[in-house]
């Protein structure tokens, strides 16, 4: 349970962090309005997410016959979560392009977060190979990688509006920089783990 505790933590964090549609809106609406208004937006992930995941379960249990396609998107992850790791790594400043504010904070937040391709990709090729890990040893390990990754998740883009609404210049500064980079070597090492997974789901020739 420990490990895979270890993992959504891991990934809760980088995703939590990292530069997207979410994250952007998470700013905008904290320099626009307020810090309420952006933590609104970071808490949508709780309503999106699980149709979210429902769907990509859905598409799985098609395939998870099939060791070849469940190969496929395990390398698929892996250059997922390697380009998330590398882009991290390259990353000397953020530039977000902040579009015209409205009001409904969290309603922007789940539209946003439901329109954006990243969710669906991350539990299509990363999150849905975890929990059928976790479910060969148990459901604790599943309940544990699930709850780590959304308090990180969620708990990580709260943070990053705290930082935001009280030091314009976080996003700039060296800080954030240096924990993008931290957390890129951190995926890039998911990402060989996941490319080891599909070598070892592909048929011996």
């Amino acid at each position: 349970m420990l490990h895979f505790c270890a993992i959504g933590v891991a990934l809760g964090l980088s995703a939590g962090f990292a530069p997207g549609p979410l994250t952007a809106l998470v700013i905008s609406e904290t320099l626009r309005h307020d810090l309420g208004a952006g933590v609104r937006v970071a808490l949508a992930p709780f309503v999106t997410d699980l149709p979210i995941i429902l769907f990509c379960l859905a598409i799985l249990s098609q395939l998870s016959e099939s060791d070849v396609l469940l190969a496929a998107i395990s390398f698929c992850g892996a250059v997922f979560i390697g380009r998330m790791g590398l882009l991290n790594l390259n990353l000397k400043n953020v530039d977000l392009e902040f579009g015209q504010a409205v009001k409904h904070s969290f309603r922007r937040g789940i539209v946003t977060n439901f329109l954006s391709p990243h969710p669906y990709i991350f539990w299509l090729t990363v999150g849905m190979p975890i929990i059928a890990r976790a479910m060969r040893v148990d459901i604790l390990s599943v309940a544990g990688f699930l709850f780590c990754f959304y308090l990180l998740l969620v708990g990580s883009k709260v943070l990053l509006a705290l930082l935001v609404a009280r030091s314009r210049n976080f996003l700039s500064g060296r800080r954030y920089i240096m924990i993008m980079r931290l957390l890129g070597i951190l995926l890039i090492g998911f990402a060989a783990a996941l490319f080891a997974e599909g070598l070892r789901l592909l048929p011996a020739v």
